[in-house]
């Protein structure tokens, strides 16, 4: 990218601009995903299903597909964004979210709904070029700010989409519901068509490699890149595993079986807030400390208030107490994606985040069903595996990460020189 005199110093593409695309897309697209995601117990049994362990196991099925099927997908479609650009890739995956969500409106048996949700997964992975696009696009010592700006949307879309889409299944009924989520991905689709340029590409320090195999195995290559996939998948891993369970625990703590979902849902949105406060918070740590330290400190600080969780019982102190879980995990995300972005070099970036979003869908698809088998003996065991992944990430991070003699004056991580890191 061509050199920046400043923060806000003139780039060929408008990074800000860039920025308000990708992050309002974002928004968009996983607003509309969850819109009608909660609603898909609820969808099958109209299909026909009627035993519950029926409905729960093409439900299950069906919600963990997409991300299966993405997490294998994800670094191939970074390779081919890094040779065709990223925006054309993302308009892809949006279009296809377009057709695939308006078909499931048209779904006449749950193994339909199943099928889709698969096809939609070797289509998918918006998620993770919009998070490449954002740190492509902004000048490098405002990364950490834009991947924080694009995670953010992520949050607080999934907190509003399922008050939206209870409200609209209400009025329109659920299969309509997929209807207006296909709106949703055709507004977010325009606006990455008409506010979002590419930067210009670096062919030299893409194509002198052998192939895209090539590129990945160097990018693997670099110090500490598995370590940040490992964190992230593991962070992912955690900040998942309340899906299957919390109704449970709070309905165990003795809440009247009327307010369950209110209060579950109260809970989500404010480990939702915390997280989006605290990939805002990101960039302001990492100019002061070192990556390791706010990596490691956060999911540490996140742990505590997990522990604290688990010793209250009322309703106001669970939300502050997951808030701050929430808070932590958002930073400790944007400071692995940030780490791990500045070590991709420029051109690569459609790969790099293709990588670290895999490592995150990764977790994304395993923690619902290992926390759904384990809360089968006991909730607590949930808990325990959280507190203990955390504690194992934030410590193997503290030891082995190999980044602090590399920090610049702002304390960011140094980027990369270009293709002889490769």
């Amino acid at each position: 990218m061509a050199a920046h005199t400043g923060p806000d110093a003139a780039a060929p593409v408008s990074w800000r601009r860039n920025q308000l695309a990708v992050t309002a897309a974002s928004f968009m697209g996983f607003t509309g995903f969850t819109l009608v995601m909660p609603l898909l117990p609820l969808y099958i049994h109209q299909l026909g299903a009627r035993d519950e362990g029926e409905i729960a196991m093409w439900a299950g099925l069906s919600l963990g597909v997409t991300p299966a099927v993405t997490a294998i997908l994800s670094p191939w479609w970074g390779r081919v964004a890094d040779r065709f650009g990223r925006k054309l890739m993302v308009e892809r995956s949006l279009v296809s979210f377009i057709v695939i969500m308006a078909a499931t409106a048209f779904a006449q048996r749950p193994w339909h709904v199943f099928a889709l949700r698969a096809l939609q997964g070797l289509f998918a992975g918006y998620g993770g070029l919009t998070l490449a696009m954002a740190a492509e696009s902004a000048p490098r010592e405002r990364m950490a700010t834009a991947i924080g700006l694009v995670q953010t949307s992520q949050r607080l879309g999934p907190a509003l989409g399922p008050v939206i889409g209870g409200v609209l299944a209400g009025m329109v009924g659920i299969r309509n519901a997929f209807f207006v989520t296909a709106g949703f991905y055709a507004i977010a689709f325009v606006l990455v068509l008409l506010l979002y340029d590419d930067p210009p590409r670096h062919p030299t320090s893409v194509d002198q490699a052998d192939s895209g195999r090539a590129i990945a195995r160097a990018i693997l290559g670099k110090p500490g890149f598995l370590l940040v996939m490992t964190a992230i998948f593991g962070i992912t891993f955690v900040d998942r595993s309340f899906g299957p369970i919390l109704p449970l625990y709070v309905q165990r703590l003795g809440f009247q079986t009327g307010s369950v979902a209110l209060v579950s849902g109260i809970l989500f949105s404010a480990s939702a807030v915390g997280a989006a406060l605290g990939n805002q918070a990101c960039d302001a740590m990492l100019r002061r400390w070192s990556a390791r330290a706010v990596i490691a400190v956060s999911l540490l600080l996140a742990g505590v208030a997990l522990g604290v969780f688990l010793l209250l019982g009322g309703a106001v102190g669970l939300a502050l107490t997951l808030a701050l879980f929430g808070a932590g995990i958002g930073v400790g995300t944007t400071a692995a994606y940030t780490v791990g972005g500045r070590q991709v070099p420029e051109g690569a970036h459609g790969t790099g985040f293709g990588l670290l979003t895999g490592s995150a869908l990764a977790g994304l698809a395993i923690s619902p069903a290992v926390c759904g088998l384990l809360s089968r003996g006991t909730l607590l065991t949930v808990f325990a595996l959280d507190l203990a992944m955390l504690v194992a990430v934030a410590c193997v991070v503290a030891w082995k990460m190999p980044f602090d003699n590399s920090r610049g004056g702002d304390g960011a991580v140094a980027p990369s020189t270009g293709t002889a890191d490769l």
